[in-house]
């Protein structure tokens, strides 16, 4: 599949996500790993399976097996730290900020990938999941090996690949209303 294939999915009211997926399919500040992980990412986070599907069949290929298993394990342990994060964030209870959080996330650790594109695809991640804490953290990371603009570029990604899963499945929701107003 290419991504044209993807963006003749889109309605037309869409046609900004078709060329914003174009640009980023072309974008060239990230690495080729940097750049499918974070395809690959938002797609998981955005969590609309004929988008996750058509993205990880024009990316997937280009990451090995150790770097997809990194996208996917930074999506899940993204999924769980960005509730528990963002509660803590959102509560401002001083105590909260002091308990440990006793949620296991020792992958993180040794993802099998460099630090910077696991941190990177933690942070599309947790830029879907509307996260600050945790866009926080691994922005900081990320800034120490990556400039503003291919940070940016990442989330884009993430803004993007999440905008696409949700005008899909917003339209798969309303075909049948629309088949019988038809």
């Amino acid at each position: 599949m290419s991504i044209d294939v993807l963006k003749d999915r889109l309605p037309d009211y869409a046609r900004d996500l078709k060329l914003n997926l174009s640009s980023l399919a072309a974008e060239q500040l990230l690495s080729p790993q940097q750049k499918a992980g974070s395809f690959i990412a938002a797609a998981l986070a955005a969590n609309h399976a004929p988008t996750t599907e058509a993205v990880v069949d024009i990316y997937g290929r280009e990451l090995s097996t150790e770097a997809l298993t990194a996208v996917k394990t930074a999506a899940a342990l993204m999924a769980m730290n960005n509730i528990y994060y963002r509660f803590v964030h959102l509560v401002h209870a001083a105590d909260y900020k002091t308990l440990p959080a006793k949620l296991r996330m020792t992958a993180m650790a040794k993802p099998g990938v460099d630090k910077v594109d696991f941190e990177l695809w933690s942070l599309v991640v947790s830029a879907i999941n509307g996260c600050g804490m945790c866009l926080e953290a691994h922005e900081r990371v990320c800034r120490e090996h990556l400039s503003p603009e291919q940070i940016q570029a990442a989330v884009r990604i993430a803004a993007t690949v999440h905008a696409v899963a949700r005008t899909l499945s917003a339209e798969e929701a309303l075909a049948p209303q629309l088949a019988v107003a038809a």
